[in-house]
């Protein structure tokens, strides 16, 4: 660039990974008159780009905001349902259930009045992202813990819709980061995508009682809480079971796990002996899964085992399956 001049340059530049980017040093080298001396000098200029996570899950959020819909009563009438609602009443007609039928009400009247139940409102859910070592291991080309993520998401878009309450918490032994008091509306979404945004996993094993204190103080009130972590053997029987009861005595507990699709592929290996090796130890490591996926279903927690591409259609099918039965 001759001496005197200004000049601007325009650099593209496409991150491949979520996170804080911040900027490296810029380098200005000057030549003399001659071409034959020059000096260089480094000049710091603060930046920060934050690069948000994916949300790859959200193609499945029409689908689940439809069946919430339906719930609601908004595209279909307004049914019966365990521990659901009060909403109204409204005539009989044939096929309801018997049992909704209120007879204070058809007393008073000249036809025979049922009572119709909407999904309850208002309720608190509370994401716990497990931030250890057993969030770091990769399945395929991204971190269980960003499957975690991209579950998180879609669950907070659509609780969100549904009118409840969505605090974050990720934890392995301190709090990560934290989103807390949020209420239904806009905001929460953005909120939650931008805490996530630079957390990434710790190598160090969880602490199980630290985390069930966390999530403890930040749900006071009776809460879904959805944990996020792995379900390998030791962890869960050696950190989890032990501190369950004080969660499941008065929350509802969702653990929602990231399974290696590569495992299922191994089962159905044969052909050699190495092959046969596989398949055995992906059937060992698959009955492990689900022993310890028992364990947890007989504390009364209910489990969500699903591949990255799968896990949060799955959280979502399991919040909605919860909603429907007024287990909030």
């Amino acid at each position: 660039m001759p001496a005197g001049e200004r000049r601007r340059l325009t650099t593209l530049v496409r991150p491949a990974r979520r996170g804080d980017r911040r900027a490296e040093r810029v380098t200005v080298r000057s030549f003399g008159p001659l071409g034959l001396a020059a000096r260089q000098g480094n000049h710091h200029v603060p930046w920060t780009v934050r690069v948000l996570p994916p949300f790859t899950s959200r193609k499945h959020l029409p689908s689940r905001l439809a069946r919430l819909r339906e719930l609601d009563g908004r595209t279909s009438v307004l049914t019966r349902g365990e521990g659901t609602e009060f909403d109204s009443l409204r005539a009989y007609v044939p096929g309801d259930d018997t049992r909704s039928i209120d007879w204070r009400a058809t007393a008073r009247q000249s036809t025979v009045a049922v009572r119709t139940w909407r999904p309850e409102r208002d309720r608190h859910i509370l994401l716990v992202i497990d931030t250890g070592r057993t969030s770091a291991g990769r399945v395929g080309d991204v971190p269980r813990l960003d499957a975690a993520m991209d579950a998180a998401l879609l669950l907070t878009a659509l609780a969100t819709r549904a009118g409840d309450r969505v605090n974050l918490l990720a934890y392995d032994r301190k709090i990560r980061t934290q989103v807390r008091g949020r209420a239904a509306g806009g905001d929460v979404l953005s909120t939650v995508v931008g805490a996530l945004a630079p957390l990434e996993p710790e190598l160090v094993e969880t602490d199980a009682r630290g985390l069930s204190k966390a999530a403890l103080a930040s749900a006071p009130h009776r809460s879904l809480i959805v944990l996020f972590t792995g379900l390998d053997a030791a962890p869960i029987e050696e950190g989890l079971l032990p501190v369950l009861p004080q969660l499941t005595k008065r929350h509802t507990v969702l653990v929602a796990a990231v399974a290696d699709p590569h495992v299922e592929t191994m089962t159905h290996a044969r052909g050699s002996v190495d092959a046969v090796y596989d398949a055995a130890a992906g059937t060992q490591t698959q009955a492990q899964r689900r022993g310890t996926a028992d364990q947890l279903r007989r504390h009364g927690v209910v489990v969500v085992d699903a591949a990255p591409a799968d896990l949060a259609p799955a959280v979502a099918d399991a919040y909605l399956a919860l909603k429907a039965a007024g287990r909030l």
